[in-house]
């Protein structure tokens, strides 16, 4: 992204001229420069948006055969991967997230396309015969218009996720990015053309909250998908509840890793490392509350802050760097209050807890060194609050039982890990830790196999695997009489239901 473009919104297989005209800039986290504008997009642009996903459902895409619907949809697998090169550069620059995380992030996309291309050409219903001489079969079909409200920390990833599930389901969709990052998306919807699919399969709008809102109310919408804050979840439901759609939310997180005495030491940091400050700590399943046994609780401080300190900061687009900026001001001033609020409290500084020193242009980005506290007690404001960037605490435990009475300690229950040879112990915290998606010996791992998802604060529902492409489908129920004899209930032959 060498110089700003002006982009306009995506809608019915072409580029479209917004009829707003308020514009949001799109800035570089690292340096501040100017990315790109996008338009804030008004009612009536929602409007024409949200009907050109109507028409192109109703035009037939819901109806393809799931054979004819995988095909274009495993060309835009196969042009991700040829473009995943200039993909990671983009993400890069708009995230700040480092160009070698971001590389690594985009090879695995096209697998989720691949994916749920596959497995809904598998999809069968079934069929029973009951008593009185019917046969059942149940049907699936597509919910219809399907809105999408996409982050900004994984702008293509989490938009694939939900994206390659709705397509294949035969759902047309209505997609809002954050207005931190919707540049990736809108190319996205482009690259679908250039694959084959229909116009208005994807549409994407862009704009901030007013955007979404327009986006949830839209007529057509059957179904929405959000990946966001706890906050915006709450409101998104509500309004679902009130439209009587479907959701799925996938919202805010207060991962517990769990390190027992007999994991090993450097592996433990070194995954410890990984789990907390890649992203910058930014995604909704970083580590970020360390429980840890007191035989290893000393040792594991003083080499995890280690660990952080060594962490390289600055330009994104080299391959060296370690660790890149928050994506905003607001989110490093966050940041830098929880530090203020842990200190206070009485949490022991053991890296970072301060923007870093470095040359311009970078010295003008939202960096800040990652940051860990040791003794923080279950009552301070950063071990039951979720900072969202690189700053995280370690709290010592004596038992298992309090290990996970810890653990549990928390209104979110999206992720949570565990460290231990002791395969018996991993099994009983698997069961014994509330949380949607947990990792034994392991961090960050995601496949579009394995479902996704949380509980409680953390949202309802679930992305990858079968139940993510069900959710895209609405299920009904078909009874045909097979018996020669017909009922005539008022002549008094026949039974009643």
């Amino acid at each position: 992204m060498t110089e700003p473009r002006a982009y306009d919104l995506h809608y019915g297989g072409r580029w479209q001229k917004p009829v707003s005209t308020e514009r949001i800039e799109v800035r570089s986290p690292a340096t501040g420069a100017l990315l790109a504008t996008v338009p804030a997009a008004g009612p009536a642009d929602v409007t024409a948006a949200a009907d050109a996903a109507q028409e192109a459902f109703d035009a037939g895409w819901g109806r393809m055969d799931a054979l004819d619907r995988a095909r274009p949809l495993r060309a835009l697998a196969e042009l991700l991967r040829a473009r995943m090169g200039q993909l990671a550069e983009l993400e890069s620059a708009v995230t700040g997230r480092p160009i070698r995380e971001m590389r690594a992030q985009m090879a695995r996309i096209p697998e989720w396309i691949e994916y749920f291309a596959s497995i809904a050409v598998g999809l069968e219903a079934e069929s029973n015969l009951v008593k009185g001489g019917f046969v059942t079969l149940t049907a699936y079909e597509p919910q219809g218009v399907c809105a999408l409200l996409t982050p900004w920390n994984h702008p293509v990833l989490i938009l694939v996720k939900k994206l390659a599930a709705a397509l294949a389901a035969g759902n047309c969709c209505l997609i809002k990015p954050s207005e931190l990052a919707p540049v990736s998306p809108l190319i996205l919807a482009e690259w679908a053309m250039e694959a084959g699919l229909p116009p208005g399969v994807v549409n994407v709008v862009t704009g901030a909250g007013p955007t979404g809102a327009l986006v949830c109310d839209a007529a057509p919408v059957r179904r929405i998908d959000l990946t966001g804050g706890t906050a915006t979840g709450r409101k998104v439901a509500a309004r679902a509840g009130e439209r009587l759609v479907p959701c799925t939310l996938e919202l805010g997180g207060k991962t517990p890793v769990v390190i027992f005495a007999d994991a090993p030491l450097d592996e433990a940091v070194a995954g410890a490392a990984f789990a907390a400050f890649v992203a910058a700590g930014q995604t909704c399943v970083s580590a970020s509350r360390f429980l840890v046994a007191r035989p290893l609780y000393n040792a594991f401080c003083t080499r995890l802050g280690a660990r952080a300190d060594a962490l390289r900061l600055g330009d994104p687009a080299d391959p060296a760097t370690d660790m890149g900026p928050v994506i905003s001001a607001a989110a490093r001033t966050r940041c830098l209050d929880f530090i203020a609020r842990a200190k206070a409290e009485g949490a022991r500084l053991v890296a970072g807890g301060a923007p870093p020193d470095l040359a311009p242009p970078f010295d003008a980005g939202h960096y800040l060194r990652p940051t860990v506290f040791a003794d923080v007690t279950p009552e301070s404001h950063l071990f039951q609050e979720e900072a969202f960037g690189p700053v995280v605490s370690v709290t010592p435990f004596e038992t298992e039982a309090e290990a996970v009475e810890l653990a549990n300690d928390s209104a979110f229950a999206l992720g949570a890990a565990v460290w231990t040879c002791d395969v018996a112990r991993a099994h009983r915290l698997s069961r014994a830790i509330r949380a949607g998606v947990l990792w034994i010996n392991d961090h960050h791992k995601n496949d579009p196999r394995s479902i996704w998802g949380g509980f409680d604060a953390s949202g309802w529902g679930k992305e990858n695997g079968w139940d993510a492409l069900r959710s895209y489908l609405r299920k009904r129920s078909i009874v045909i009489r097979t018996a020669s004899q017909y009922d005539d209930w008022f002549a008094g032959k026949g039974r009643y239901g």
